[in-house]
C-alpha cells in the first residue's frame, strides 16, 4: 500500500516550541520573496526554446548526478537510468529507468534530494502519496501529462516559481544563441549568462586543444601568443557583459594562485601551447590565470567564483564510458591561506574588486575561510555547497563563519542546480535553516528579533544582489 506524501510545514526547524516559533515568524517574512538564482547551470535553451519538456526521465533523473550517484553506489548501472554518454542520450527504456528509480527512492531518506524531490512531487505536481514501486507509473504517467500542457513549459514554470533572476553557466566558446534568443523573444523573465573560461584554462582537459582553437576563431584572436589569448578573454567578458553576465566562475582543482610578471607569464602560456609544458606547469598556469582573471575583473567589474577542492571524475572507468560530471567527483582538503596570499596580495584590499569563495573542505570554514572574509574586502563566502547544500551543512556553515566573518561577509543562497524543478525546494531549505540559525541567537540573547527580521531578509535578496551586482 502507497504511503501518504505530506510536507511538516514547521521542517527544518528548531525542535524547542520557544525557538521554532520565532523561526515560524522569521521564515514567513521571507517565504514569499522572490528568488534570485546568481549561480546555477540550467540549461539557456528551455528558455529561449520555451519547448515542453520531453518526460519525467529527462527533466528530473537523467541530468540530476545527486540522484544517480546514489542508485551506481547501490550496483544499479547507470545506462538503465539514461544517463547520457558523453553527452549523447542513450536507448533505454525510459519507463523501466523511472520504475528503477522509484523502486529505490528509499535510498534517499534524510538527504537533502529526498526533501527537495517530495517538495517538487507535492507542489509542483500535486501528488498525495510517496513515489515507490506501486505508484512508479501513476508518477510517470502523470509527470508526463502535466510536462505536455502550457503550464509546464518553461517560461510558464520560471514565473510560477516566481524567479527574479536565473543565471546560467557557459563556456567561452559558446556564441550565446540562446541568450539572444531570450532577449529578442520579449519575455521578460531575466536569464542571465555567466562566464566560465575553464575550457581554455585547464591545459590537462582532453578537449583543451579544440576549445582553444575555437577560442581564437570565435574572437579573432591569435590565442597562440600571450596577449592575444589575454585579448580573447576580455572579447568574450565584453560579449558575456552584454548579455547581463554579471560573474565569472572557476572551477579549479585548488585554489592556488600565482602572481607572475608578464615576461614569465609569457613564457608559460608558451609552454603550455607548445605541448612542452610540466605538470606543474599546468597547474602554474592556472594559479597564473585567477590572479589575471581578477585583474581583469577590475577593469570590467565582473565578480569572481571560485569552485575549487573536488577531484573530478575519480572513477576513471566511467570518465572513459560515461565523461566528465557523472557523479564522481570527490572532496579533498583545500588550502586558502597560503594558495590565495599571491592574488590578494595584489587585490586583496580593492573594494571594487569582488570574489566569492566556495569550499568543500569544511574544516577550513573557522580556520580560514572566515578569517580571510573578515580581513579582505575583495572577499566574500558563497553558501554551502555541492556535498554540503543541505541542512546540516547549512547550519554549520553559519555556526562556523558567522562569530568571526558575520553575515554580511556572505552572499546569501544560491542553489548551483541542472534540476531546474528543485530550484524552489532549494531557496525554501535554505531560508527554513537560516530561520532556525536565527531564531536560536534570538532565543539565546545574542541577536535582537528585529535584528533577526533585518538579517533574514538581507540573506535571502540584498545581499545576492550585492554580491552579485544585480
Amino acid at each position: 500500500m502507497a504511503k501518504p506524501l505530506k510536507l511538516d510545514s514547521d521542517r527544518l526547524f528548531p525542535i524547542d516550541s520557544t525557538v521554532r516559533a520565532i523561526a515560524r515568524r522569521l521564515y514567513e517574512s521571507v517565504k514569499h520573496t522572490p528568488i534570485i538564482s546568481p549561480h546555477g547551470h540550467t540549461d539557456p535553451h528551455w528558455f529561449a526554446s520555451n519547448e515542453n519538456f520531453t518526460d519525467a526521465v529527462e527533466l528530473l533523473l537523467a541530468p540530476d548526478h545527486y540522484l544517480y550517484r546514489m542508485l551506481y553506489s547501490q550496483g544499479i548501472y547507470i545506462d538503465d537510468l539514461c544517463v547520457p554518454r558523453h553527452g549523447k542520450s542513450t536507448q533505454s527504456d525510459r519507463r523501466k529507468a523511472w520504475r528503477i528509480f522509484a523502486e529505490n527512492f528509499y535510498l534517499f531518506r534524510a538527504t537533502p534530494s529526498s526533501m527537495w524531490l517530495n517538495q517538487v512531487f507535492f507542489e509542483v505536481f500535486g501528488f498525495k502519496e510517496q513515489l515507490s514501486k506501486e505508484t512508479a507509473d501513476d508518477y510517470y504517467d502523470q509527470i508526463n501529462a502535466h510536462l505536455k500542457s502550457d503550464a509546464f513549459k518553461p517560461r510558464a514554470l520560471f514565473e510560477r516559481f516566481n524567479i527574479a533572476l536565473l543565471s546560467t553557466t557557459e563556456g567561452p566558446t559558446d556564441r550565446l544563441v540562446d541568450h539572444k534568443a531570450i532577449r529578442e523573444s520579449g519575455w521578460a523573465g531575466r536569464v542571465i549568462p555567466t562566464y566560465r573560461p575553464d575550457a581554455v584554462i585547464d591545459a590537462s582537459h582532453e578537449d583543451f586543444d579544440q576549445a582553444l582553437r575555437e577560442f581564437g576563431e570565435l574572437t579573432g584572436e591569435d590565442v597562440y601568443s600571450w596577449q592575444g589569448y589575454l585579448s580573447a578573454h576580455r572579447k568574450r567578458r565584453a560579449e558575456f557583459r552584454a548579455f547581463g553576465a554579471t560573474a565569472t566562475d572557476h572551477g579549479h582543482s585548488t585554489c592556488r594562485t600565482a602572481n607572475l610578471d608578464p615576461k614569465a607569464s609569457e613564457n608559460l602560456y608558451l609552454r603550455i601551447v607548445s605541448k612542452k609544458a610540466s605538470e606543474s606547469d599546468v597547474e602554474l598556469f592556472q594559479a597564473q590565470m585567477l590572479t589575471e582573471m581578477a585583474r581583469m575583473s577590475l577593469d570590467d567589474g565582473m565578480v569572481m567564483q571560485i569552485h575549487p577542492g573536488a577531484v573530478r571524475n575519480h572513477n576513471h572507468g566511467l570518465f572513459l564510458s560515461h565523461g566528465r560530471d557523472k557523479g564522481a567527483d570527490i572532496p579533498q582538503a583545500t588550502d586558502y591561506v597560503h594558495s590565495l596570499k599571491p592574488l590578494l596580495d595584489a587585490f586583496g584590499t580593492e573594494q571594487s574588486l569582488s570574489i566569492i569563495l566556495f569550499t568543500l573542505d569544511e574544516s577550513t570554514y573557522a580556520r580560514e575561510l572566515a578569517p580571510l572574509a573578515g580581513h579582505y574586502p575583495a572577499l566574500r563566502l558563497g553558501p554551502a555547497w555541492w556535498f554540503h547544500d543541505s541542512p546540516e551543512g547549512m547550519y554549520r556553515f553559519r555556526r562556523n563563519t558567522t562569530e568571526t566573518a558575520g553575515f554580511y561577509n556572505t552572499v546569501g543562497f544560491n542553489d548551483d542546480t541542472r534540476a531546474f524543478l528543485s530550484i524552489p525546494a532549494r531557496h525554501d531549505m535554505a531560508r527554513r535553516v537560516d530561520a532556525g540559525y536565527l531564531a536560536t541567537l534570538v532565543a539565546d540573547g545574542r541577536l535582537s528579533e528585529e535584528d533577526a527580521f533585518e538579517v533574514i531578509r538581507d540573506l535571502t535578496e540584498k545581499l545576492p544582489k550585492a554580491a552579485y551586482k544585480l
